[in-house]
């Protein structure tokens, strides 16, 4: 099956958000567009020797078989032509044993439970992590005042401060959706204590990320334009009053309503 060029070239490999994921993702939006198809592309030696999973076309999955449990007892991982999946296989050479974690407790709770309607806590936010994560290793301040939604402080006030930040979108969904941004695109932040170094932040996450604490979903969400730096539009303050995107805390909304 052809691999959808039109998609995969759309990708700039300059914006902010894409900056880690540029040395290895580039180069296999290359082979993409020249024609290979996204399993294929993956699945080079040179890119994936690390990756503990083969790519395979989404056909190999045998109908009726859950995804997650298919990867689990196959190592195998049915890949779609398109940027959903392209952003996946790429996050799984970035990440492979982060990835192989949420997969393994995927599996888990499959074998335990059943594929279902319900997924059940545990299943949700690992899908919420997956499609959705960013890293963020960021100070105190800002940290207090983007869980308190306290938007012009975070993103306004520690504005210079967010030159130290270290980020890193997950979510390969989140990825996809950036391709073509617009300023709604909310990520959910997973924060990355500050004594771990970039460089070690798969070997911390596949450790960090397990059921206990993932059902607890101690996720922030965060309006991901509004970062400093990685939209233009976000440098005038005003970007930041638009209450339908970065919506303030119900208590707080009462009481404007209350003033008014």
């Amino acid at each position: 099956m052809a691999s959808d060029c039109s998609l995969i070239s759309h990708i700039d490999w300059n914006a902010p958000w894409l900056m880690p994921w540029r040395d290895k993702g580039e180069a296999l939006a290359q082979s993409v567009m020249q024609g290979l198809p996204v399993h294929d592309a993956f699945n080079d030696s040179t890119q994936a020797a690390a990756c503990p999973v083969q790519f395979v076309p989404q056909s190999a999955l045998p109908e009726g078989q859950a995804y997650e449990h298919y990867i689990f007892e196959q190592g195998k991982v049915p890949t779609r032509e398109g940027l959903h999946d392209f952003f996946n296989a790429l996050c799984w050479l970035h990440f492979p044993k982060a990835k192989q974690q949420l997969n393994r407790i995927q599996a888990h709770a499959i074998q335990a439970q059943g594929v279902g309607s319900v997924r059940g806590p545990v299943r949700d936010a690992v899908t919420v992590f997956d499609e959705n994560a960013m890293l963020v290793q960021v100070n105190d301040d800002i940290w207090q005042a983007l869980q308190c939604r306290q938007w012009h402080d975070a993103l306004v006030g520690h504005r210079a401060v967010w030159e130290e930040a270290q980020l890193q979108i997950f979510g390969h969904a989140a990825l996809e959706k950036l391709v073509n941004p617009y300023k709604a695109i909310t990520v959910h932040m997973w924060r990355v204590p500050a004594h771990v170094p970039f460089k070690h932040w798969d070997d911390w996450l596949a450790q960090d990320l397990s059921p206990d604490k993932l059902a607890t979903k101690p996720f922030v969400s965060l309006p991901v334009l509004g970062i400093p730096g990685w939209w233009a539009e976000n440098q005038s303050v005003d970007f930041y009053d638009d209450t339908k995107v970065f919506r303030v805390p119900q208590a707080a909304h009462h009481e404007v309503r209350a003033i008014l």
